[in-house]
């Protein structure tokens, strides 16, 4: 089974939209809001769409209004991948 997790995002973030020096995407940002992080609507869609291409999961546009930090978004990559397991 095929796991994502907050490395996967950091890595996928760094890669579709780059970081801010003054971002520390190494600290526990699982909890911290994208918009916090420096990234706004327009990067988390660039993020999304690359997990798309990478992972084959799909996440529609009115999900992503409500995956507001890298926790929540790497909990429901996680659970769409092949082989997830409800919970």
């Amino acid at each position: 089974m095929q796991d994502f997790t907050l490395d996967d995002l950091r890595r996928v973030m760094r890669a579709s939209v780059g970081v801010d020096d003054s971002v520390d995407l190494e600290s526990d940002i699982a909890g911290t809001e994208f918009t916090d992080l420096g990234y706004d609507s327009l990067a988390l869609l660039e993020i999304v769409a690359k997990i798309d291409k990478e992972y084959g999961t799909a996440i529609p546009e009115d999900a992503v209004q409500d995956l507001t930090t890298p926790g929540k978004l790497a909990e429901y990559v996680r659970g769409r991948l092949p082989g997830a397991v409800a919970s």
